[in-house]
């Protein structure tokens, strides 16, 4: 039996409810694991594709520099971003080519930011580099003293 293999490429509109639910107030960081293409594809965003053909990374890097100047615009800030691999602990046969983590002020500041038309013009270089990816909203745990 053969099994179809799901990619996450955007958030889904139940992921967006999902979110927003959570009420989370303060500074959210975003993890992002990101798997690339070997070779970009830039059938859906033609307009942007470059002269001679882009690896995954490339692309991605394209849209790096496309981007931070609207995230830090929104408050925002990019305060890791390294190579990945493979899991120590997890699925044997799951890789993550680039991890990232982006702070943002606030939930409504991070979408504020994801609907601005001129970062949305760059948006195809990451759809063009990107295989497959996850986004996890993460919210600062206070360390706990009085457990020591």
């Amino acid at each position: 039996m053969m099994t179809e293999r799901l990619t996450y490429l955007q958030p889904t509109e139940a992921a967006g409810r999902a979110l927003f639910r959570r009420a989370i107030e303060g500074q959210v960081v975003m993890l992002n694991l990101l798997r690339f293409r070997d070779v970009a594809d830039y059938s859906a965003h033609p307009h942007l594709k470059p002269e001679r053909p882009l690896s995954g990374a490339e692309a991605f890097d394209r849209y790096i520099a496309h981007t931070l100047p609207y995230l830090k615009e929104s408050g925002g800030e990019l305060i890791f971003m390294g190579d990945g691999g493979s899991f120590l602990i997890g699925p044997e046969s799951e890789r993550w080519d680039r991890i990232m983590l982006v702070r943002q002020s606030s939930v409504s500041s991070f979408i504020a930011f994801a609907a601005n038309a001129a970062y949305l013009s760059g948006l195809g270089h990451r759809e063009a580099a990107i295989e497959d990816s996850r986004l996890l909203p993460l919210v600062q745990t206070p360390l706990n003293s009085s457990t020591s």
